[in-house]
């Protein structure tokens, strides 16, 4: 294996140097070091903070600024934050008016976001409020166990509770607009190469010349099913039709077409999907109003995509249009 670090176990920490000195207009390492949050807050705004272990970046890092997070905590790779990460980015950010947790549903960060925020909840001195993203439909909905994992879908939900936030929203209605938005946001990922982890220098899984992995998350882990690799219009079809099902919208109905690259995945291939894709969706009749292709949850150098799709309304159609400044998404 082979990759441009100086040690696995600081791998984490000399990526995030980095990134704050390629991005130092923007933002800054809270105290100690313990998170990366805005160089300048605004006053009177609810804080809103997000996280998870490195290998995902851009997210979450790179959606800290202006209408979207305030502060962003990251563990080791593929490792939870800890809750004193965690506080400490509560205790910097909040300005008094109070503090959104957006976490993705892993235990680990469902887990150490909760302590976090008892922690911080216990002093009196802070109102804290958390949503879970759930938006990964390669697993079950399940009265026991986790559940579905947060997966790409988190960047949506961090745009449109990130714009209504920046724009005076109170803490009680950026929670329901967060569940609005995870309610409408469906995910599901494909993979033709597991991930390289650097500590272990393995791939988290093998796949032979003619398979796939479906149903991927963005901790390396293995999907659902492995299968035969077919060609992009039978995988995104595969992926499209899913989706459509757990969502089953109306005919006529927005909806935002987010295709994602998992890290090891080039643009050309990114851009086949999408139009696979957005074809798929307007042949049965809904109307692709908005679109995002890139780079922005990954799995460290899995080659992978992930398909993401957001049922609009005008309120949310808003809310996504709103600008956006950070490192890694703006407009």
């Amino acid at each position: 294996m082979k990759k441009f670090m100086n040690d696995a176990g600081s791998l984490a920490v000399d990526s995030q140097e980095g990134f704050v000195a390629a991005h130092d207009d923007l933002v800054a390492f809270g105290q100690g070091r313990k998170h990366v949050r805005r160089k300048v807050f605004t006053p009177g705004k609810v804080a809103v903070i997000a996280g998870g272990g490195a290998g995902h970046e851009p997210m979450h890092i790179g959606f800290i600024g202006k209408g979207m997070l305030d502060a962003a905590c990251t563990g080791h790779v593929f490792t939870s934050p800890t809750p004193d990460q965690i506080l400490s980015a509560i205790q910097e950010a909040d300005n008094g008016a109070g503090v959104l947790l957006i976490v993705k549903n892993y235990d680990g960060d469902v887990m150490n976001f909760e302590m976090a925020a008892e922690m911080a909840a216990s002093t009196g001195s802070h109102r804290i409020e958390t949503l879970i993203v759930n938006d990964d439909i390669a697993i079950e909905r399940t009265a026991r166990g986790t559940g579905r994992r947060g997966v790409a879908g988190t960047l949506v939900v961090e745009k449109i509770v990130g714009a209504a936030a920046e724009a005076g929203r109170d803490l009680a209605a950026l929670k329901a607009i967060g569940e609005a938005a995870i309610a409408a946001t469906r995910t599901m990922g494909v993979a033709l190469k597991g991930a390289t982890v650097p500590q272990t220098t393995r791939e988290t899984f093998v796949l032979g010349d003619d398979e796939m992995e479906v149903g991927v998350g963005i901790h390396g882990e293995p999907g659902r099913s492995r299968e035969k690799i077919a060609d992009a219009a039978t995988i995104t079809a595969m992926i499209c039709s899913q989706i459509l099902d757990d969502l089953a919208p109306v005919r006529d109905q927005r909806i935002l077409l987010f295709v994602n690259g998992l890290g090891g995945t080039p643009p050309s291939e990114l851009y086949v999907m999408f139009g696979l894709a957005r074809r798929f969706f307007e042949e049965r009749g809904l109307v692709v109003s908005r679109r995002l292709v890139g780079t922005y949850a990954t799995s460290l150098d899995m080659a992978g995509i992930s398909i993401t799709v957001t049922l609009l309304d005008d309120a949310l159609t808003v809310l996504w249009d709103a600008p956006v400044a950070t490192a890694a998404l703006h407009w």
